[in-house]
């Protein structure tokens, strides 16, 4: 016979699994422990792999609705510059230059605020030829650009890349030359003489009324919100095995309780009986239905084989 030992919660030790002739002789405890962590562990894995889908996918609809709310921003702050402070700057301009009038310098400084206490979130008003040599594309910005060029019916873009503080996620919009803008950058002689004084007269200028010049692009990290739904992911494991060991306990106990001890003392009490130990106590008529009808069966037949017996006897 060979033996192997598993842990029985209850007793708190190890306890044997008999092999004898090719069988197994499993207890009941074992059996049903092995059944729960079979259910439990199919249980976990598809529970986990629906919430851990469900978390990211919350994260990922969280970091695009961030992405869009900082380019809702911008917009707005360009729609305000445009109209309510570029008119009150007008009559200045004449003499001097003033970029607080012009709407992306407004959004770029706006944001360039915002970077200062949240280094990685960014905007960037990306132009391939720009007038202020801070706005010029990078090669990945020009990427973007280049497709908006090539496919005039894109009109969003959203993606990944990698950047020094982690991976993060790009919204960019398209930016169009529009006829006002003109005035100041279709030639270098058709521009104001403040202008080509503050900037130069090599950059910025051959634009075309309708062509896609640049583009709006905000940058939104990805691992904070990533963060957040594994850390959410592991509270709500830890809840479920938490759960599952309470319930793992509590039916050992109950089973323990109104069937494995009852069984085990009726079958100690029949041992005795089976050599002839008429000392033996009745069988126990207590614990779950089904066990205490055992019990009250085995009574009445032993009774029954006791008269038998003195009938046999006399």
């Amino acid at each position: 016979m060979v033996a192997i030992h598993y842990f029985d919660p209850l007793k708190g030790a190890q306890q044997p699994v008999h092999f004898a002739g090719g069988a197994c002789r499993m207890s009941l405890l074992f059996r049903v422990n092995l059944a729960l962590i079979v259910v439990f562990a199919v249980g976990a894995a598809i529970t986990g792999w629906v919430c851990r889908a469900v978390l990211q996918a919350n994260a990922e609809r969280e970091i695009r609705t961030e992405a869009g709310l900082m380019m809702d921003s911008a917009l707005a702050v360009r729609d305000y510059t445009a109209k309510e402070i570029a008119p009150l700057l007008h009559a200045q301009m004449q003499s001097e230059f003033l970029p607080q009038s012009v709407p992306a310098y407004a959004a770029t400084e706006n944001f360039l605020r915002v970077h200062e206490s949240r280094r990685d979130f960014s905007y960037h008003e990306a132009t391939l030829n720009p007038t202020n040599p801070r706005d010029r594309a990078t090669d990945w910005e020009a990427d973007i650009i280049q497709r908006f060029r090539s496919d005039p019916g894109v009109h969003e873009i959203v993606g990944e890349r990698d950047t020094p503080l982690g991976r993060s996620l790009f919204l960019a919009r398209p930016i169009s030359a529009k006829p006002e803008c003109l005035g100041c950058h279709s030639t270098a002689a058709a521009a104001p003489v403040t202008v080509i004084a503050r900037y130069g007269s090599d950059n910025g200028f051959g634009w075309q009324a309708g062509d896609v010049i640049g583009a709006q692009v905000v940058s939104v990290p990805i691992a904070a919100a990533e963060a957040a739904a594994s850390g959410a992911f592991r509270a709500f494991a830890t809840a479920l095995t938490g759960l599952f060991l309470a319930l793992l306990l509590v039916v050992n106990l109950v089973l323990y309780a109104l069937v494995v001890r009852p069984v085990r003392r009726m079958a100690r009490i029949a041992e005795q009986l089976s050599v002839g130990d008429t000392s033996a106590p009745e069988f126990p008529a207590r614990g779950g239905a089904e066990i205490a009808a055992l019990g009250r069966a085995f009574n009445r037949m032993r009774k029954s084989l006791d008269k038998a017996l003195k009938l046999l006897e006399g």
